[in-house]
């Protein structure tokens, strides 16, 4: 295997391993209030205003129980409503709240100072450098991944149906 991709690929991994402990951090911290999961539900919300439940598990790439339970506790803290929808009535949209439009400018914040105490000792030109380089990992990562996902199925002879999730 090509040694840079092997270092990416052990990068990636351990990347994970700490966003994973950190999650299981941040649950400590919030006292299980909620699932660090379902801020991921409210910044898609915010970003691409209101949608159905079973769309946002489709723009998240989740299943919609998860969702569901998600969105539940996003509701219960005021952070999102459901609403009628304007075009079915029937049908409900979630919508996200001036409480939750803070919550995630207070989010954004965090998040930027943390990147910015990781970033501080680097060179702008080195900064930029890297965001212009994830920018373009992720969005192949994004275009190649169901070819990616088709392959491992066809290795291991399993049906999309067999996966719970693609993400």
């Amino acid at each position: 295997m090509d040694e840079t991709i092997e270092t990416i690929a052990t990068q990636l991994a351990r990347l994970q391993r700490m966003r994973d402990r950190t999650a299981a951090q941040l649950a400590v911290v919030t006292k299980n209030r909620f699932e660090v999961g379902a801020f991921r539900l409210l910044f898609q919300l915010n970003c691409a205003g209101p949608m159905r439940s079973g769309a946002l598990a489709a723009a998240v790439d989740s299943d919609a129980s998860t969702v569901s339970r998600q969105v539940a506790q996003l509701v219960e803290r005021e952070f999102v409503v459901r609403q009628a929808d304007p075009e079915d009535g029937r049908a409900t949209v979630l919508v996200v709240t001036d409480k939750g439009r803070d919550m995630v400018a207070e989010m954004r914040r965090h998040r930027a100072a943390s990147l910015g105490r990781v970033l501080a000792d680097w060179d702008p030109e080195k900064r930029t450098e890297f965001a212009g380089l994830l920018r373009r990992f992720v969005d192949d990562y994004e275009h190649l991944k169901p070819a990616m996902l088709a392959a491992m199925r066809s290795e291991w002879g399993t049906k999309p149906s067999d996966m719970e999730s693609d993400s």
